[in-house]
């Protein structure tokens, strides 16, 4: 516990000195302020978005515009398009990234 502590809050690094000092409201709200800004960055981080757009799964790929729209050409990845925006879904791009997995001892 004390580790997370002192991540969260370096000048806690001698525990021993703080034993005798007073623990003000403002120094309560902080500490819950940081705690919350935490847990929104790790459930952010956990739970990936249920549809990217174009350039989120060209970042996430690494690929071109180019490769993308060969992948949506070819029927490899598939889309929903509302308007003029092309969705993909993530679960989608897993399970294609599984199915196209090569096992490296096998000839290509």
């Amino acid at each position: 516990m004390y580790l997370h502590l002192k991540k969260l809050f370096p000048e806690t690094e001698n525990l021993d000195l703080l034993k005798h000092q007073q623990v003000t409201r403002l120094d309560l709200l902080n500490a819950l302020n940081l705690l919350v800004g935490e847990l929104k960055t790790t459930s952010k981080e956990e739970q990936p978005k249920k549809w990217l757009k174009s350039s989120e799964v060209k970042a996430l790929l690494r690929i071109s515009p180019g490769t993308l729209q060969n992948l949506r050409i070819n029927g490899t990845l598939t889309y929903t398009k509302i308007g003029g925006i092309i969705f993909y879904s993530y679960e989608e791009i897993l399970k294609v990234m599984e199915q196209n997995k090569v096992n490296r001892n096998t000839n290509e």
